[in-house]
C-alpha cells in the first residue's frame, strides 16, 4: 500500500532491479581488474545487493504492496507483482546471499570468480520476473533468464569432467523441454489468440469446440516444460547428473531457488491461465495430471534416494522427493474448493523451509570437498568428532527435511498433508506421509555416520573455512527460527495465495 501512494509504479519490481544491478555491478569490477583474485569484494558485493533485494521484498510483502489496493501490472500486464511475487522473491534471495556467502571460500584463489557470482545474479533476476510473468510470453523468457545462466553455472569446474558433462547433459535436455514448452505456448496462443493469462482463461472459455484438441495438447505440453524446470518425473533425469556433477553451491542454488522459481511461474500460469472448470469443459484435467506426477515423482525420488551410496547424489533424488510433496499444491485442488488457497499456500510455506534446510545440506557437501573428504556414506564416518558444530547443523538439516518434530520440515509437511486432507484428497496425504517416512532411513544414514560409525582411514580438518561456515549456520538459524515463526508463515503464504483465486 505504502509503494502504491508514495513510489511510482515500476519500483514494485525494486527485488529484480536490485539483483540485475548488482550483476552490472560485478561486471565493472571484474572489467576494471579482470585477472582479480579478490574473493572478499566479489563476494561482499553480491551478497549486499541481493540482501538489498531481499529486505525490498520482505518491505513491500510486510507493507502489503501488491496486496491491499489490489496487484499490480507493468508493461501492459506482462508482468504483475503481488503478494505472491513478492513471496517467492524472497525465497530466491534468501538462497542466493547463502550461496554467496559459502561461495567465498569455495571459490578462493580461482581468476574466474566474477562470471560466477553475476551468472547467480543474473539467474536470480530471472527467478524474479518468473515469479511476476503475468503472460505467456514474459513466463519463457523470464524462465530462459534463469536457465541459461543456470547450464554455465554448472559446467562452471572447466577442467573437471564431470561438471562439463553434467553442464551439457543439462543444457541439451534443457533445450528440448524448451523447445516442447514454447510450443505449447504457440498452441494456446493459436486457440485463444492471447499470451496474458486472464485473457487466456477468457478465450479457453469462449473456444470453439474444433480448437478443444489444440488448447488441450497446449496446456500438456506446458506442464510438461513446468515439470522438467521443477525436476518432476518423468522430467527428472537431469537433476541428479546436474546436481552431482555442479559445483556444491551451484547445486544449493539449483536445487532450491530454481526448483521454487519452476513452482512459481506454474501456480500462477495454471491457476490464472488455465482455470480447473474451464480445463475441465475442454478435456484437459490437468489436475489429475499433477496427482499422478506428484504421486510418481515423491515415490521414485525417494525410493531412488534410499539407493544411493553417494551422499550428493541421495541430496539431488531427495530433491526430486521434494518437488513431489511441492505438486500437491497443484493436484489437490479442485473446481470452486475452498481450500484451494489454504494447499497451495501450504506449498508455498514448504518450499520456502526447504530453501533453507536443502541449500544448508548442499552447503555442507560444499564444506566436506573443501576438506578434500570423499562423498560417500562410508567417508563421513566420524567426520562428527572433527567438525562437531558443522555436523550438528547438518544433522539438523537432515533430521528437517525428513520431517520429524520438533523441526522446520515437520510444520511445513503437516501443513500441506494437512490442507490435502481438508481439500478431500486425503490419499495424497497419506501417500506423502509413507514417502517421508521412507526418507527417514537414507537422511538418518548421513547422521549415523556422522557421529556413530568409526572412521576408516584418518583425516585431520586443518581448516575452518568461515565463509562456509557461515553460509550453514545461517542455513540452520533460519530453520530453526521458522518453527516459532511457522504461524506467520503459512498464514501468510495462504493469504497471498487465496488471492490468485479471487
Amino acid at each position: 500500500m505504502l509503494l502504491q501512494t508514495q513510489l511510482p509504479q515500476w519500483a514494485a519490481l525494486g527485488p529484480a532491479i536490485l539483483l540485475a544491478l548488482t550483476a552490472l555491478v560485478v561486471f565493472v569490477i571484474d572489467s576494471v581488474d579482470p585477472d582479480s583474485t579478490d574473493s572478499a569484494l566479489l563476494a561482499g558485493v553480491s551478497v549486499l545487493g541481493t540482501l538489498a533485494a531481499l529486505g525490498a521484498a520482505g518491505w513491500f510483502l510486510a507493507a502489503g504492496t501488491g496486496q491491499v489496493n489490489g496487484e499490480i501490472t507493468l508493461y501492459g500486464d506482462a508482468l504483475v507483482v503481488d503478494g505472491m511475487s513478492l513471496f517467492f522473491t524472497a525465497i530466491f534471495t534468501s538462497v542466493a546471499a547463502m550461496v554467496f556467502v559459502a561461495s567465498y571460500d569455495y571459490l578462493r584463489g580461482r581468476s574466474d570468480q566474477a562470471e560466477f557470482y553475476a551468472l547467480v545474479l543474473l539467474a536470480a533476476t530471472g527467478m524474479s520476473l518468473m515469479a511476476s510473468a503475468n503472460s505467456l510470453a514474459t513466463a519463457f523468457i523470464s524462465l530462459e533468464l534463469a536457465s541459461l545462466p543456470s547450464y554455465a553455472l554448472v559446467a562452471y569446474l572447466k577442467k573437471n569432467r564431470g561438471s562439463v558433462e553434467a553442464g551439457l547433459k543439462y543444457f541439451l535436455i534443457g533445450a528440448l523441454s524448451s523447445s516442447v514448452f514454447v510450443f505449447g505456448i504457440s498452441l494456446v496462443y493459436a486457440a485463444t489468440g492471447s499470451l496474458l493469462l486472464s485473457d487466456v482463461a477468457q478465450g479457453l472459455s469462449n473456444l470453439d469446440g474444433s480448437l478443444f484438441g489444440v488448447a488441450g495438447v497446449g496446456v500438456l505440453m506446458i506442464a510438461g516444460g513446468f515439470a522438467f524446470k521443477t525436476a518432476s518425473v518423468p522430467f527428472h533425469f537431469w537433476a541428479p547428473e546436474a546436481y552431482e556433477g555442479a559445483p556444491a553451491p551451484v547445486s544449493a542454488f539449483l536445487s532450491s531457488a530454481s526448483k521454487a522459481a519452476g513452482f512459481a511461474v506454474a501456480f500462477r500460469v495454471f491457476v490464472e491461465a488455465f482455470p480447473i472448470a474451464t480445463a475441465v469443459d475442454i478435456g484437459v484435467d490437468w489436475v489429475i495430471a499433477f496427482q499422478v506426477l506428484a504421486v510418481a515423482t515423491m515415490t521414485l525420488g525417494n525410493f531412488a534416494a534410499a539407493t544411493q551410496e553417494n551422499v550428493k547424489r541421495m541430496l539431488a533424488y531427495s530433491s526430486i522427493g521434494h518437488a513431489g510433496y511441492a505438486l500437491i499444491g497443484l493436484a489437490a485442488l479442485s473446481a470452486g474448493g475452498a481450500q484451494n488457497g489454504n494447499v497451495l499456500g501450504a506449498s508455498m510455506a514448504h518450499l520456502l523451509v526447504y530453501g533453507f534446510m536443502n541449500t544448508g545440506a548442499f552447503l555442507f557437501i560444499a564444506l566436506v570437498e573443501h576438506w578434500g573428504v570423499g562423498r560417500t556414506f562410508e567417508d563421513y564416518n566420524g567426520l562428527g568428532r572433527q567438525a562437531p558444530m558443522a555436523c550438528v547443523a547438518m544433522s539438523l538439516f537432515m533430521f528437517s527435511l525428513a520431517g520429524l518434530p520438533p523441526f522446520g520440515g515437520f510444520f511445513s509437511k503437516y501443513f500441506l498433508f494437512f490442507s490435502a486432507i481438508e481439500a478431500g484428497f486425503w490419499w495424497l496425504a497419506a501417500i506423502g506421509a509413507v514417502n517421508s517416512a521412507l526418507s527417514l532411513f537414507y537422511y538418518s544414514r548421513v547422521v549415523k555416520a556422522m557421529w556413530i560409525e568409526e572412521p576408516t582411514g584418518s583425516f585431520e580438518l586443518t581448516s575452518r573455512p568461515i565463509g562456509l561456515y557461515t553460509g550453514i549456520m545461517v542455513a540452520a538459524i533460519g530453520t530453526l527460527v521458522l518453527l516459532p515463526g511457522f504461524g506467520p508463515v503459512i498464514e501468510t503464504a495462504q493469504t497471498v495465495a487465496t488471492a490468485l483465486f479471487g
